[in-house]
């Protein structure tokens, strides 16, 4: 014992794993044993549980818990296991501190050339006051570097929230003092006894004690994609990080946190650790733990964003240099042929001092006329605007996982929307029965049932749901019952309760442990399946599911006297016209109950060969369960339907229950071409004579297909697939699907969006998407469609009032400096303008919150530039007022005002009243057109909605009252000389004259500017090379391809917000076919949970129940095969794929046509 607990702790390298050895009275077993046991596998570790503990139980004994009450919950032994066996939290790496983030943006390099440029001023001899100037440019680069900082750790706290509220959401089901509740994750403790089921991500290593039918897939553990069965009498350890795929069981948790299995390979990694600040920068680039790098965005093709910053940094950052350079070189030529050739002067050594300086100030004009020429803001606005939507989001119960998902959403074209809990209310009942021959159109009261029928009836429901499904009495007096677990099997507990029945004390006496085999529900099963060991030695099968597929393995029914009576097909048939088609077409979801008896005298039956169990069956009885509409949804698909997106209901139901609630839905209009298919009928369209699925026999069917019912996993996935693929439209279409089972997977991770259902929704499902509805509400899809068009015009709002103030100062400084010698905006003002025009306007106008009127207009779609032709027109209309406002004021405003010119005024001369005009004005000009760039589209009220953004309104305000103390109080440090009243009135006249130019340009109809261009393109896929699109070669944008042609080193050295670059690191997802996308790594919950989930021919694990479907789905089969696939509701579904979830994957590439690429990847 003592070698394998050394073994494991040599194994791990965890600093505090020893803690045990003071506590080691307490408990019968140590952590160092328990860890050893978990590192053996099957065999061996059943061996070594019989060998040292005789079995789980004695593990549970020592342990101090009960495998049936579970742990007691008292605070004392929870703090007192978690100081002896650990937390189950994996601690991440530290944040950056505040002076680190300090150090790096004092990294950047313009702001190096600037502090030399300032501290070289400062060492002039000639005046006593020269080094103020090189002391106000060394003040303002503190200001950047400071409010740089500031916000990387804010937007580093604030991702860091994000991740922590991700984290909360997931829980997982215990028992503790004999009451099974819901914990969050970092709350499980050794010891404690978890409920397992399909599509739970296991949470910590723990050892079986009961199970059914529980399979579990452990890729990302052991890489085998097989599904392991895990039992009692063969393989019984389950870990953490691992997938239930089928089933359901209960396990004592032996391990928790960074002692797990998934814990000692983090600690490996070196998670939580130093090792990762000693790597090269390069791998940390790749591996890093940074939170920034742990919301890794999803590339998904439509977002285009960071494609087109890419392309406009470097635009500008090349225009920029080239107007710097050229600045430069005409200043310092101008002087020396004015001073040298034209007055003929000679080099003097005494003056040379006064020489340099010149050159000082011609370098500091020629940075400043970069500064203002590069955007650097853009990131930052496209950040905060992504950040502050996530954070609103949440209160519209939208949990972003992947944050390019929000504007995604934006040009969402379609969606496919589950129907049961998204749609309908998920609060089943059961309205309609029919029970011994008679329909019953209300719950018949349980004397008109004959009494053999009702104890059928009772323990067939009783036992044949699962165990965690109840009602509970309701949280408040006169409140509803509440259902836990799954709706359909709780509202089958419902009857039994308005039969006067208790299903508890029929679980009382035959508890979960005393189910003889369990066939779980999966799609492939369609149905459930419970068999009872009699004491006689008898087997009695009780199964439920939909019903017309349990009718077809039903020979007998119970008749009106409780008699068993021979079931023909055309009896079958009568039924389903008179009993199961009225109730679907009323909306219904129909259930059928029934049960087989196995006498004593007959050999036990072959349990594993499913399809000669479940067969044979005798009709107890059909039910039918109504799920009501969400009152609010109607509405919402009206609004989407309005917005220019199709709503598609893709569900499991009978194709009457579906088409009846499209209908209330307001899915399906009466009068209208539109397609409702069944999942079979589906696969026949649009598979060939070999079975094989052809994109225009999809094509032919989805742009009018609105209801895909009895769907599988397969068909769904297909479906969107085939959408997306699709080139019938001008447009390629943008896909948001919407899942809650563990096999909706696929369809979710091939989405442009995954929705997965946070109360009904399984981890599998979570993991698979980009955002997760808390309320389970179609009504969240639509705020997330508001959201998602408010972050593309925000950034459009951003850009069309920078690239205003971009062109107009760049142009000021130039030509001013070629003219005069000197810029009429000065290095500090520059500085203060900078600011104005990146974090300030950023800020402003990021933060707009979004209205109604979003969806009011068609999606823009994928390829939609940036810079529409109404924002160029705004864009070069009020750069034209402003310049001609600046150069008026430059080259005869002495005259008008009666004052000094500035111009050509001496090297240290005081600051001029002309010059500050020129400043106050040009400042001015910018606050009011930042009112102007609220409006995008071509609107007239530029002031409707501004008092709702309370951060737009305090910004304008806090800008105005700084420039009055910049001017009035400024002095020699802002080159500022004090104004009067008349003098500020005018300036603000002239500012106010941008809100009234504006007018002017929107009559003026954008239509007649024949010149006026768009930029901002995505990737068109034509523009591509065709050996770009080869199979298996990297997808690089042409932005990159630009950049790494020598470029780089120019972008590297010049682009001034190297740290706001970093936290774009958001947008560095998977760029390239077959990179393995990183993922969180501080909770174990979050441990390789993004699984690629493959659709792969192989023999059938389980053969379809269905011999008749069998010969229908011949075509489909040969392409998919049908082993057991969970899902998470209980409705039939048609038969589906085999799941197999991989960790060593290839991410879900993008579309060639419009590949995401973040800055700094293309650094």
């Amino acid at each position: 014992m003592g070698d394998m607990a050394n073994n494991s702790l040599a194994y791990s390298g965890v600093k505090n794993s020893l803690k045990e050895a003071n506590h080691d009275g307490d408990f019968g077993i140590t952590l160092a044993e328990l860890r050893a046991l978990m590192e053996l596998r099957s065999t061996d570790a059943l061996r070594k549980i019989q060998e040292s503990y005789g079995d789980v139980y004695g593990i549970c004994s020592r342990l101090k818990t009960s495998p049936n009450e579970g742990l007691s919950g008292n605070p004392a032994d929870i703090e007192r296991r978690e100081a002896v066996f650990g937390k189950n939290f994996i601690p991440p790496k530290k944040p950056k501190t505040f002076l680190q983030l300090v150090w790096e943006a004092l990294q950047d390099v313009t702001l190096i050339i600037l502090e030399i440029a300032a501290i070289g001023g400062e060492k002039r001899l000639l005046c006593e006051t020269g080094w103020i100037e090189g002391a106000a440019i060394l003040l303002s680069v503190v200001c950047v570097v400071l409010v740089t900082a500031f916000n990387d750790w804010s937007k580093e706290k604030q991702f860091r929230g994000l991740q922590s509220r991700i984290e909360q959401e997931q829980k997982f089901t215990v028992i503790r003092g004999g009451q099974v509740i819901q914990i969050p994750v970092a709350d499980i403790t050794v010891g404690d006894i978890a409920q397992v089921k399909y599509g739970d991500l296991l949470p910590a290593d723990g050892i079986l004690i009961q199970g059914n039918d529980l399979k579990i897939d452990e890729s990302s553990l052991t890489g085998e994609s097989d599904h392991v069965k895990k039992s009692l009498d063969k393989d019984p350890l389950l870990l953490s990080g691992t997938h239930v795929m089928e089933g359901s069981g209960r396990m004592v948790v032996t391990a928790v946190g960074v002692n797990s299995q998934t814990g000692i390979i983090f600690t490996l990694l070196g998670a939580g650790g130093e090792e990762e600040e000693k790597k090269d920068e390069k791998k940390k680039e790749k591996k890093s733990n940074s939170f920034s790098e742990k919301l890794k965005m999803k590339v998904m093709g439509s977002v285009w964003t960071t494609e087109v910053m890419t392309f406009f940094l470097f635009f500008y950052i090349r225009k920029g240099l080239l107007m710097s350079a050229i600045t430069v070189i005409i200043l310092v030529l101008y002087f020396v042929i004015d001073t040298f050739w034209v007055q003929k002067r000679p080099w003097l050594a005494e003056c040379t001092p006064i020489y340099i300086q010149y050159f000082v100030k011609f370098f500091i004009i020629g940075v400043t006329v970069l500064v203002v020429a590069v955007p650097e803001g853009l990131p930052l606005a496209v950040t905060i605007s992504l950040a502050y939507s996530v954070k609103k989001m949440m209160k519209d119960n939208n949990l972003v996982r992947h944050l390019d998902a929000c504007e995604t959403m934006g040009n969402a074209t379609a969606i496919c929307s589950d129907k049961t809990g998204t749609l309908t209310m998920n609060r089943m009942t059961v309205v309609q029965a029919y029970i011994n021959e008679k329909h019953y159109k209300k719950i018949p009261e349980p004397e008109a049932i004959p009494p053999n029928i009702l104890s059928y009836l009772v323990t067939g429901i009783s036992v044949n749901c699962a165990y965690t499904s109840k009602i509970l009495p309701p949280e408040k007096e006169g409140g509803l019952p509440r259902h836990v677990g799954n709706k359909t099997e709780c509202a089958l507990l419902g009857l039994l309760l308005d039969l006067k029945r208790d299903y508890q004390d029929v679980r009382n006496e035959i508890p979960e442990e005393a189910l003889y085999k369990v066939y779980t529900f999966n799609s492939v099963r369609k149905s459930m399946s419970t068999v009872l060991k009699n004491s006689d030695g008898s087997y009695r099968i009780f199964s439920k599911g939909a019903s017309e597929i349990i009718l077809k393995k039903c020979f007998k029914i119970l008749s009106a006297n409780g008699e068993a009576k021979v079931f023909r097909p055309r009896d079958r048939d009568d039924i389903v016209k008179t009993v199961i088609e009225p109730m679907a077409s009323e909306g219904l979801r129909t259930i059928c109950l029934a049960f087989r008896d196995f006498p004593a005298g007959e050999p036990e039956p072959e349990w594993d060969n499913e399809n000669d169990i479940v067969t044979g069956l005798t009709c107890i009885a059909v039910v039918g369960i109504e799920d009501p509409v969400r009152p609010e949804v109607p509405e919402a698909i009206k609004k989407c339907q309005r917005a220019g997106i199709t709503v598609r209901m893709v569900t499991g139901d009978n194709i009457n229950t579906a088409r009846a609630i499209a209908t209330k839905c307001g899915i399906l209009h009466p009068g209208e071409d539109f397609l409702c298919l069944e999942g079979k009928d589906f696969n026949r369209r649009i598979r060939n004579e070999k079975g094989e699925i052809e994109q225009e026999r999809i094509d032919k069917i989805w742009p009018k297909l609105r209801v895909l019912a009895r769907s599988s996993p397969t068909d769904k996935h297909t479906l969107v697939k085939g959408i997306i693929d699709s080139t019938v439209s001008e447009q390629r279409q943008v896909v948001a699907v919407t899942g809650d089972g563990t096999n909706d997977g696929p369809a979710l991770k091939k989405a442009d969006v995954g929705f997965a259902m946070g109360i009904a929704g399984t981890d599998v499902a979570k993991e698979a998407s980009d955002i997760i509805l808390t309320d389970d509400n179609f009504t969240s899809i639509v705020k997330a469609v508001m959201w998602g068009r408010n972050v593309y015009d925000s950034i459009s709002k951003f850009l069309q009032f920078q690239l205003t103030v971009n062109v107009v100062a760049v142009i000021v400084a130039f030509t001013g400096a070629c003219i005069t010698q000197d810029s009429p905006l000065k290095a500090v003002q520059m500085l203060w303008v900078n600011l104005i025009m990146d974090t300030l306007a950023s800020l402003a106008l990021a933060t707009e919150p979004p209205t109604e009127s979003l969806l009011l207009r068609k999606p823009y779609g994928r390829n939609k530039p940036l810079i529409s032709r109404t924002m160029m027109k705004n864009i070069l209309g009020h750069a034209f007022y402003q310049l001609v406002v600046v150069f008026t004021l430059l080259f005869a405003g002495e005259k008008f005002f009666d004052i000094d010119s500035g111009r050509n005024a001496p090297l240290h001369a005081p600051p001029s009243e002309h010059y500050t005009i020129v400043f106050n004005t040009f400042v001015l000009m910018q606050l009011f057109n930042e009112i102007n760039a609220r409006k995008i589209h071509g609107e007239r009220n530029v002031f409707e909605g501004i008092f709702n953004n309370a951060i737009f309104c305090t910004i304008v305000l806090g800008t105005f009252v700084v420039q009055i103390i910049i001017v009035q109080f400024g002095g020699k440090p802002f080159s500022c000389s004090e104004l009067s009243i008349e003098q500020w009135l005018w300036s603000i006249f002239l500012g106010m004259g941008t809100l009234l130019w504006g007018q002017l340009i929107s009559t003026i109809p954008t239509s007649r500017l024949k010149f006026l261009k768009e930029a901002g393109h995505g990737t068109q896929k034509e523009e591509i090379p065709e050996e770009e699109l080869a199979e298996d070669v990297e997808e690089i944008d042409h932005a990159e391809r630009e950049l790494r042609r020598g470029q780089i080193l120019w972008f590297r050295g010049l682009n001034r917000i190297q740290t706001q670059i970093r936290v774009v690191n958001a947008f560095r997802s998977s760029l390239y076919e077959g990179l393995e996308k990183p993922e969180s790594r501080s909770s174990i919950h979050n441990f390789m949970t993004h699984p690629e989930f493959r659709i792969e021919d192989s023999e059938p694990h389980i053969p379809l129940i269905d011999d008749t479907d069998a010969e229908d789905d011949a075509p489909t089969k040969r392409n998919s095969s049908p082993p057991p696939s969970p899902n998470k509701n209980n409705n039939a579904v048609d038969s589906g794929i085999h799941l197999t979830i991989e960790m060593n994957k290839s991410a879900t590439s993008s579309s060639p046509g419009s590949p995401l690429h973040s800055l700094e990847t293309s650094l």
